[in-house]
């Protein structure tokens, strides 16, 4: 056994891992914009709740990020450009329940 084979796989390894932090960054750097992005509502203008609970950006974050850290990183980023985007945080709302969806669905 050459001693190539061994290194070539300690650059995927370290590839894989810099993918893992790229997500991860893009999901905290989303979360930190769009919380900043969203208003106070006051307790009186809330929204009465439907019978099924929206899907939370926090929800799809968790997903995601536990799809990535089991090695379907490129699967993550091919997800999240099917609904319109590179990053978490500037997908569509109303995508959300779909996006978790599919992403429960990776494997």
């Amino acid at each position: 056994m050459s001693k190539t084979h061994p290194l070539f796989d300690i650059v995927l390894n370290l590839r894989a891992l810099a993918d893992n932090f790229q997500v991860l960054a893009d999901i905290v750097a989303g979360s930190d914009s769009n919380e900043a992005a969203q208003p106070e509502t006051p307790a009186s203008e809330k929204v009465p709740e439907t019978k099924t609970k929206p899907v939370s950006l926090e929800q799809v974050r968790a997903v995601l990020a536990d799809k990535s850290q089991q090695g379907l990183t490129a699967e993550v980023r091919t997800l999240l450009e099917k609904y319109g985007a590179p990053k978490l945080s500037q997908i569509d709302p109303a995508h959300f329940a779909a996006l978790l969806t599919d992403a429960e669905r990776l494997k």
